[in-house]
């Protein structure tokens, strides 16, 4: 034999050794997940293949700039559109102020996405303050988009204070120029500390386009290749129709210059900093550390821009110490209760900072 055929028999030992590996890996972890994966092998990363993530409920068009907005007069059981393309709100009592209103907006913790139109926090803020509010919230969108859709309101209504939340997940959002499945708009950083805004037209995405990758396509049914994208935080990356337009983390850098850009609306404006559920189980100490940790340093960077901050962390934890996740949560967004307890945390940093609505 010689030297030649030598080295590419121990290179196909070790490369058929990795695949029989890789083999009864899979196996297992299809064995794991119950007998019936063993002959069922669909494609996982793109099971989700929808014009829109399976948490938005309403319909909704196609805005240049934002991507897409809640469809302007959509009517449902729960959630209702206003002719505006607001979340719907009860009518103020009689004896309320007639002054410049409230805008509140943000993503789906801020529009209510699992509560009915009259237990969103804006509507409790209303009541509580006695003012008119305007919730400009829109479920799945990144911090970048709410901040594009509270300036295009801003200018409509001339409010007398601004209130918008975040989590740490729109940051992550803040990083695709193509995400559930649709284009949307996104900042790059130049030179340390300008935003420039990117993908603007927001182009449409076609009749059965998607954005999903090659191997996506080709390795997506395999489920050990699922649970190490789980393990690493990847798993959005891996599942679901998205594009990013710049490496990971960047979402933290451009929200804190977001900060800014609220700022020079010159609005009194509050930001407040929102949590999942899935952060309270014990198992996600560290996921919900790093996830404060970002939140904190996004608040800290509206602090410095000379806007007021909240983060709801304390209050909410102290809820669900006392009175279990269930009581303060749906499924993966505050209930009633949960948003009367953000409302109220926002009227007690409001008068904290003894901010009047009279005086602002």
């Amino acid at each position: 034999m010689t030297r030649a055929s030598e080295v590419s028999g121990r290179i196909a030992l070790v490369a058929a050794s990795l695949l029989l590996t890789l083999g009864v890996l899979e196996l297992g972890c299809r064995l794991m997940r119950g007998a019936y994966w063993l002959l069922a092998w669909p494609n996982l990363a793109v099971r989700e293949d929808t014009p829109a993530p399976p948490a938005l409920y309403f319909t909704k068009v196609y805005d240049p700039t934002l991507g897409y907005v809640p469809s302007p007069g959509y009517r449902s059981p729960r959630q209702n559109i206003t002719t505006d393309g607001t979340r719907a709100m009860p009518a103020l009592p009689a004896d309320a102020s007639n002054g410049p209103p409230i805008l509140a907006g943000g993503d789906a913790y801020g529009f209510g996405q699992e509560a009915t139109d009259s237990e969103t926090w804006p509507v409790y803020l209303q009541t509580l303050l006695g003012r008119r509010t305007i919730n400009a919230g829109v479920p799945a969108y990144g911090l970048d988009q709410s901040v594009l859709r509270i300036e295009q309101q801003a200018k409509a209504v001339r409010p007398a204070l601004i209130v918008i939340d975040f989590s740490a997940d729109d940051l992550w959002r803040s990083e695709f120029h193509h995400l559930w499945g649709l284009e949307k708009p996104y900042f790059t950083v130049s030179n340390g500390n300008t935003l420039i805004l990117n993908n603007v037209p927001t182009p449409r995405v076609k009749q059965g386009q998607d954005g999903y990758s090659f191997w996506q396509h080709t390795f997506g049914w395999s489920m050990l290749l699922e649970l190490v994208a789980s393990h690493t935080g990847l798993e959005d990356d891996w599942i679901g129709d998205n594009e990013r337009a710049m490496r990971p983390g960047k979402g933290e850098e451009v929200g804190c210059l977001l900060m800014a850009r609220l700022a020079r609306l010159g609005v009194p404006t509050l930001v407040i900093a929102e949590y999942t559920p899935a952060l309270w189980a014990p198992t996600a100490a560290a996921m919900m550390a790093e996830q404060r940790r970002e939140n904190e340093h996004v608040l800290g960077c509206a602090a410095k821009a000379g806007l007021m901050a909240l983060d709801t962390y304390d209050v909410v934890a102290k809820a669900v110490h006392d009175e279990g996740v269930p009581a303060v949560y749906s499924i993966f967004h505050h209930n009633a209760h949960g948003n009367h307890i953000v409302a109220e945390a926002i009227v007690a940093e409001l008068a904290r900072r003894g901010f009047s609505l009279d005086r602002p």
